[in-house]
Order: structure tokens, then C-alpha cells, then sequence
């Protein structure tokens, strides 16, 4: 009697994500053999370490044959030299583009260079980042950069489609390439303060509300471009400084139930210099030095004279979204194109300072 026995062999590349991991962060295979044994603990008690040294060796030869085909993402679905499960490649593509934000943050305002790349070793001594990690952040960036900068349409999508990346760190990505696109200074010592994430969400805010594809739609247009007509449009808000008796009523009929009384009276108060910068920054923001210097301008024109007033986080929330239904209940001369320009304008410079306001 003889046993039928199917038999399948498969040659399918297995992916351990711990030890992929280890090696994305530049450790050597010695140090990732004796993390993984730690971390085992008791479960492989007797496991002789060869046994580990052979297996890890293994995994880090095979991600470094696999790292030429992550320079473009898409070459991993179409090879066939290693046979991946759907989930195994994904993770490969997510982990490798991943990005610490110490080390993102470091990028921004910086010229993606080989000079730069040469000095990675200070962004990986400030930012406690193995130097190995930070090349491969920094070869990413400037990989995504090449390959966006001049396509139209959405920056997310088109990073999406070209290194099928998620859509949270697609949009990491984008923030990059907008702010080096747009040159906006960021390495200042007085914005120094502002994380990466500050700087991701603000940009998204630009993108989604300043820039042609706000109104536009279709492949033609970028929205690494500012919607010129809108910026030149904003020095029609000057008109709203001769209503500043009014807005500064409405808004505090709106804040004194809601304020204490110290803090009310302060922005009572100073009023017209907050109100006046407001209305200077949207003025101004047609020339190209003054909308690359939006940040420092918010820091030095409203957030440094509110923490020189003490100002909590919770009274920013409140007195912006005070000051933008203010200006959009007034009775004003066109009313209708003045209140959506201000309303636009207030839809980034809200979330902006709200941001960038650290306690």
C-alpha cells in the first residue's frame, strides 16, 4: 500500500519585522543577535547562539539584496526574484520610508545636497539616531523630492502612486518637498522651538487652503504653487483696520463671559496691536521674502507678545475663532468677497498659531 502525500514548496522571502527593524536602525548583526536573544527571554532557553548569529545574518543579507528595489517601490511588485506575501511587501516599503521626526525636522530649511549628507553625522548625534538611519531618511527624502517636484496635482497622491507609501506618511513627505519647494525659513533661533509635527500641520493647512488647488481642480494644477491672485487679493483686508472699534466689540462681548477677568482686561488692552498684526501679515503676504518669513512673522508679531502676557494655550484657541466670526458677522462694504478672503486667510493662520503656540 503505498500513501498519496501532496507536496508544495514554496520559496516565499519571510519578513520578520523585528529584525528588519534592527536593521532600518543601522545596528550591527552582533548587537541585533544579542537584543533578539534578550528579548526572547526563557522561550529559547538552550538555542545555541549560532543559531541566532545564522538567522539574523540571513534576514540582513536579504533585506540588503531587497534594498536596490525599494528605491522604487513599484519594482517590488513587478520582480520575481523574491516572492512576497502582499503584507510582507508593505511593510518593507512603510518601514523603509519611515521617518523619525527629530530627524525630519532637521531636513527642514536645508539643501538636500551631498555636502549636507556628508555632515548627517551632527543630526544623528543631536537626534540620538543611529547615522546609518539617518542616511537612509535623508537618501529618501531627496529620492521623493527628485521624483515630485515637477508634477502636477497633488503632492500626496503623486507620492503615493510613485512609492505606494500610506497616506500619513505620504503626507510627511509632501510637507518636506512644500517647504523646500516654497523655501519657507524655518531654521531661525526663534523657531528653533517648533517641532516637526508644528511644521507638518501648518503646511498641510497652506497647501489645503493657499494654494491653486484650493479652488482648482485637474492635473494641471500644483499645490506646491500659491495661488497668487488670492495672496495679491488679501490687501483688500486693510480696509478692516477702519473697523477696528467694531470687531474689537463684537469680539469681546463674545470673550468676557468665557476669560478671567486679568486675562480680559490684558487683551482688552492690546487689542489693536494683535488686531493690527493680524491684518499686517495678510498684507504683506503677495511678496515672496514676507510669505517664506510667514512663520517668524506669527512668532514675533503675535506668539512672543503673548507669552510676554502670559497667554495659555486655551485663550489662543478662543480669541482667534473670536476674531475670525467677528470680522465675518460685520456690516462691510463687499461684504461677501471680503468675508471669504478672511475667512480663507484665518483658516491656515488659525491652525498655524494654535501649532506653533508651545506653553
Amino acid at each position: 500500500m503505498y500513501a498519496e502525500v501532496d507536496v508544495f514548496i514554496s520559496n516565499y522571502t519571510l519578513v520578520d519585522p523585528d529584525i528588519y527593524q534592527l536593521w532600518l536602525e543601522g545596528i550591527p548583526s552582533s548587537e541585533a543577535v544579542r537584543h533578539l536573544k534578550k528579548k526572547a527571554g526563557d522561550q529559547f532557553i538552550g538555542v545555541p547562539i549560532e543559531i541566532f548569529v545564522s538567522d539574523v545574518l540571513d534576514h540582513y543579507r536579504t533585506y540588503s539584496l531587497i534594498e536596490r528595489l525599494l528605491f522604487s517601490p513599484p519594482k517590488l511588485t513587478e520582480q520575481s526574484a523574491f516572492q512576497l506575501e502582499p503584507l510582507a511587501r508593505n511593510l518593507l516599503i512603510e518601514k523603509y520610508y519611515s521617518l523619525d521626526d527629530t530627524v525630519a525636522r532637521e531636513f527642514l530649511g536645508k539643501k538636500l545636497s551631498s555636502r549636507y549628507r556628508k555632515d548627517l553625522d551632527e543630526v544623528s548625534e543631536k537626534t540620538g539616531v543611529r547615522l546609518k538611519s539617518c542616511r537612509r531618511q535623508f537618501d529618501n527624502v531627496k529620492r521623493v523630492f527628485k521624483a515630485v517636484e515637477e508634477l502636477p496635482g497633488n503632492l500626496t497622491n503623486n507620492i503615493k502612486q510613485l512609492f505606494l507609501l500610506p497616506d500619513e506618511l505620504a503626507k510627511k513627505y509632501s510637507t518636506i518637498v512644500f517647504l523646500a519647494c516654497l523655501r519657507f525659513e524655518t531654521t531661525k533661533r526663534k523657531l528653533q522651538y517648533l517641532s516637526f509635527y508644528d511644521f507638518f500641520s501648518c503646511s498641510q493647512s497652506i497647501m489645503a487652503f493657499w494654494t491653486y488647488t484650493y479652488q482648482h481642480s485637474g492635473p494641471e494644477y500644483y499645490d506646491t504653487e500659491m495661488d497668487k491672485e488670492f495672496l495679491l487679493d488679501l490687501r483688500e483686508l486693510r480696509c478692516l483696520l477702519e473697523k477696528e472699534k467694531e470687531i474689537k466689540h463684537l469680539v469681546c462681548l463674545r470673550l468676557k463671559p468665557v476669560l478671567l477677568e486679568k486675562r480680559y482686561y490684558e487683551m482688552d488692552q492690546n487689542f489693536r496691536s494683535y488686531w493690527r498684526s493680524l491684518i499686517s501679515i495678510a498684507c504683506n503676504l503677495h511678496r515672496t521674502r514676507e510669505l517664506r518669513g510667514l512663520f517668524l512673522e506669527l512668532a514675533e508679531k503675535l506668539i512672543e507678545p503673548w507669552k510676554q502676557s502670559n497667554w495659555e494655550l486655551d485663550q489662543v484657541k478662543q480669541f482667534l475663532p473670536a476674531v475670525t466670526q467677528s470680522v465675518l458677522e460685520l456690516e462691510i462694504s463687499r461684504d461677501q468677497e471680503t468675508r471669504c478672503l478672511w475667512d480663507r486667510y484665518m483658516q491656515v493662520i488659525g491652525v498655524c498659531l494654535v501649532k506653533m503656540y508651545h506653553n
